[in-house]
């Protein structure tokens, strides 16, 4: 009989949430609102519960797609500071210690720096050699056994 998923319900969510933040089954519980004699003895068995447990595993997945730039996103970032659409942060002093934080176009260095990243990646820079090699091996026997004395 195949298991049943169920919908969890806004404690179970709120402990599942919790337990990814905290990675600490019983102060999950209790900030959950579970009490503290529950969260002490029993709280392995939220985390054993399918429910909670396929919950926290997708919770997981989506958190660490959010975090990881993908292929797509990186490329973009980069063809973006290659066409100078990106600024960076540079403090500049304004007299008497004081100083300013000013937006300045990404510099050309790194303009060139990400143009040679994107070049790499399609394979631009490579220089692009056929080679063909029609050879027939040749076996030398020389461990032998005849005429040599064994």
């Amino acid at each position: 009989m195949p298991l049943i998923e169920r919908k969890l319900n806004p404690k179970q969510q709120a402990f599942a949430d919790y337990y990814i933040e905290l990675g600490n089954v019983e102060q999950a519980a209790i900030k959950a609102g579970y009490s503290k004699a529950y969260a002490r003895g029993n709280a392995h068995k939220l985390v054993a519960n399918v429910s909670i447990k396929k919950y926290i595993e997708k919770r997981m997945e989506e958190l660490k797609s959010e975090r990881v730039a993908d292929q797509q996103e990186i490329m973009e970032y980069l063809t973006s500071i290659m066409r100078g659409e990106q600024t960076e942060e540079t403090l500049r002093g304004i007299g008497e210690g004081a100083q300013t934080i000013d937006d300045i176009d990404v510099s050309a260095k790194d303009r060139i720096k990400a143009a040679e990243m994107l070049g790499k990646r399609f394979a631009m820079w490579t220089d692009k050699q056929e080679i063909n090699a029609n050879i027939t091996p040749v076996f030398v026997d020389d461990i032998g056994g005849e005429g040599n004395g064994s």
